[in-house]
This record gives C-alpha cells, structure tokens and sequence, in this order.
C-alpha cells in the first residue's frame, strides 16, 4: 500500500490511506494474539468512514457499465493490486475464523476496503482521465 500512497496526490485520500494503513497494523496485531485477549481495534466509524468516502467517489465517476481490467496509470493498477490484496487477506481471515471467533467488524471493514481500493482505481482513472480497460464478452 505505501507505493499506492506514494502515487496518490490528493491530500484527503492520503489521509485516509494512512488511517488505513495504521487500521491494517492493528488489525495485524489482533490476529496475531488470542483473540479472546484483545478486540480488533476496527469500529464502526471506521467501516462508515470507508462507506462515505466510497459514496464520494461514485457521484464523482462515470456509472460502471462494462467489467473493468487494472490499467491506464499506475495509481489506477495499484489499488487494483491492493484490492486484489485485500480479498486474499479475506479468505484467509475466513480460515482463521473457523479455529477463533473474531470480531465480526473485522469482517465488515476488509470487505469494505477491497471495494474501496476498487472504487480508489475508479477514481484514478478519472482523474488522471485515462480510459478504464473495459472488459466485453461474447456470447
């Protein structure tokens, strides 16, 4: 994520993606120790957080009417990379979850952030107006 945030020039959205990148350490940490011996450190203001600002950026950017591939500028690519990231780190949260019941928010927030990163690529694009790499399938 930081080559993500080394390519980002908007002042609000690095503040958020260093918000997520200390969220992500704690979340480490938590699933890193018994879970029954601290909480995840993720609350719901910080799932609303991703929520309003995933708003933000749909107003902002044209309706998605094609499958979309990474590509057009680097910012755009890598927040596909942090998605993609962050949907792997899901299904093994999953795996963990099934010898420790964690905190469901956990859950909700990593859910949320991978589409948050889609909606981040979304918006790179467009501001640095570069066409999305539409997808189209034949039948």
């Amino acid at each position: 994520m930081a080559c993500l945030l080394d390519e980002i020039n908007n002042r609000d959205d690095r503040e958020l993606l260093l918000q997520i990148q200390f969220n992500l350490f704690t979340l480490g940490s938590y699933l890193a120790t018994e879970a029954s011996k601290t909480g995840c450190g993720i609350s719901e203001q910080d799932v609303y957080r991703l929520e309003e600002e995933m708003d933000k950026i749909e107003d902002l950017i044209p309706p998605l009417k094609t499958f979309v591939l990474p590509g057009g500028c680097k910012s755009n690519s890598l927040s596909h990379v942090c998605r993609t990231i962050c949907r792997r780190a899901e299904r093994m949260i999953y795996q963990i979850d099934e010898s420790s019941q964690l905190d469901p928010l956990l859950f909700k927030y990593i859910n949320r952030l991978s589409d948050y990163f889609f909606l981040l690529s979304r918006k790179q694009s467009f501001i640095h107006n570069t066409d999305e790499i539409s997808v189209f399938y034949n039948y």
